[in-house]
């Protein structure tokens, strides 16, 4: 999955960036860049780079069970709710990049455009942000300390087939 948009956050926008691996559409790994405007914005973590685990438990447990509904619109964008968490590196007004690592939680949506699973989507992503000094107890210098995000996005996702599991047995149905 790759996504550009536009992440909110303290005291103004910045662009975003976006990348996501994921196995059997349930687990994976993103990470994320994004970066304000180089003249008149106050956005506060002026950069921030992002990285971590995603988990979408809707989807292998409603496959297995057979509960899809059957409006492929509505059953990818149930899917798609994600939980997510991760590291965070920032760059506060006045201090070097990645002086500030901390902690992200957020939770995922995307609805797609098309009734596929590969295809364009809208992404929404937000959460919250602790620095290392709100993780420790230590004095909040500003916005950047505890902010809650809030990213909006259109991307593509493409499945492909990896052939982990049934590796195996192409070979034995090739020899046949």
């Amino acid at each position: 999955v790759g996504a550009a948009g536009m992440t909110v956050g303290p005291r103004g926008p910045r662009a975003s960036g976006d990348l996501r691996f994921r196995y059997l559409s349930t687990a994976g790994v993103f990470g994320t860049y994004e970066d304000g405007p180089l003249v008149g914005s106050d956005a506060e973590p002026r950069r921030a780079l992002a990285f971590g685990l995603e988990l979408r438990p809707l989807f292998l447990a409603r496959w297995a069970t057979g509960r899809e509904l059957g409006i492929p619109h509505l059953d990818l964008f149930i899917d798609s709710l994600a939980l997510e968490v991760g590291a965070v590196f920032a760059q506060p007004e006045g201090a070097r990049f990645g002086a500030r690592p901390g902690l992200q939680a957020g939770l995922g949506l995307e609805l797609p455009f098309f009734a596929t699973a590969s295809g364009p989507f809208l992404g929404l992503h937000g959460g919250i942000r602790w620095s290392d000094a709100a993780l420790s107890g230590g004095p909040l210098d500003g916005p950047s300390d505890r902010a809650l995000y809030l990213t909006i996005a259109v991307g593509w996702q493409q499945l492909f087939g990896g052939h982990v599991v049934d590796m195996g047995d192409r070979r034995k149905t090739a020899r046949r």
